[in-house]
């Protein structure tokens, strides 16, 4: 395993060189690997691979796919046997029940910065390689936007996320089996604190005061974005750890994360249907949001909506990292802050 340390160098910036003596060649090259937006197609994606350095020991930038696929407990299948069964040549597992904080009693906590790091490294990625982080090709978007939504806070520079997996297959494009395989450990530095983006994390503390303030005057109005099911956040419908209450917090808009995807393509919808969908559902764009879900993953669906919709801030987004596995562990039955229809 790689010994962990950090490097004297600054993330780099899209369009900027690394280093000052960078040749002519080496920026070209960088540049055929930026890809323009956040989500990227297959085609983009299968073009960028082709690119790749041809040596092993190019230090060359890299286009890198690496798989997130996870499913809820209550589904039987793993992310794991996903990525067994079919993948895209070379790509890395990414397992969101492993990067996470293991000392938290909830599910999919951040893991610290150190955590972070070692998987990195453990994956074979350099900082400064470009990662297209994909879902299973049955759910199309799912898990992907909350691993790369982690790698982007950790300051990873160039993260995206495959638009999508299903469509990857079905245009016939190259796939492999098999089990993990062996890769050369790199050598990635453990994120410095001014690189970790806190600021997009949302604490039960933040989002219990969010739901004291509801419809009191001159609260800030800060909205929660609820990504989970209608019959949950109804409390209608059972959660899919046993002995979890459903329901949802006070003043909370449901969102369910594949009303924001094309029921056939399982893509996300385009800029113009996804402002259409969130203005109906009454999400006001010149305030801050929350985006919360069963364990913070498809929150990471509703936030990367909100991206691609180019609906709100970036800088008034958060992600609510416990979302409803914590809050409804937490909260008292007389704090009254699970709210159930009628």
């Amino acid at each position: 395993m790689a010994t962990l340390f950090a490097f004297a160098r600054q993330p780099m910036r899209a369009g900027t060189p690394r280093f000052s003596s960078m040749t002519a060649r080496a920026t070209a090259f960088v540049a055929r690997r930026h890809f323009s937006n956040y989500v990227v197609t297959p085609t983009e994606l299968h073009e960028a691979i082709r690119k790749n350095p041809p040596s092993k020991i190019s230090t060359d930038p890299r286009t890198i796919p690496v798989c997130a696929s996870w499913f809820l407990p209550n589904d039987g299948r793993t992310g794991i046997q996903t990525y067994r069964e079919q993948r895209i040549p070379k790509a890395r597992f990414f397992d969101l029940d492993k990067v996470i904080d293991k000392h938290s009693p909830y599910p999919h906590m951040l893991p610290d910065a150190k955590t972070f790091a070692l998987t990195m490294s453990e994956l074979g990625i350099r900082k400064d390689d470009v990662i297209v982080v994909y879902d299973t090709k049955e759910l199309g978007i799912f898990s992907a936007p909350r691993a790369a939504w982690t790698m982007r806070l950790f300051g990873h520079p160039r993260v995206h996320i495959l638009d999508n997996f299903k469509q990857w297959v079905e245009q016939g494009l190259p796939t492999e089996s098999g089990e993990l395989y062996t890769v050369e450990c790199s050598q990635y530095q453990i994120p410095k604190e001014d690189e970790i983006a806190h600021g997009k994390v949302a604490s039960y503390e933040d989002v219990r005061e969010i739901t004291y303030d509801y419809n009191k005057e001159g609260a800030e109005g800060i909205q929660i974005l609820d990504a989970r099911s209608a019959g949950r956040f109804a409390g209608t419908a059972p959660e899919p750890r046993e002995g979890l209450s459903s329901g949802h917090m006070p003043g909370a808009i449901n969102i369910p994360f594949n009303e924001l995807l094309d029921a056939e393509t399982k893509t996300f919808k385009s800029p113009e249907e996804l402002k259409k969908y969130f203005a109906a559902k009454g999400v006001d764009p010149e305030k801050p949001v929350v985006s919360s879900c069963g364990t913070g993953v498809t929150a990471c669906v509703v936030d990367t909506g909100l991206e691609i919709a180019g609906y709100g801030s970036p800088k008034a987004r958060k992600v609510y990292d416990g979302s409803w596995t914590e809050w409804a562990q937490r909260v008292r039955p007389s704090d009254n802050l699970i709210i159930k229809d009628q």
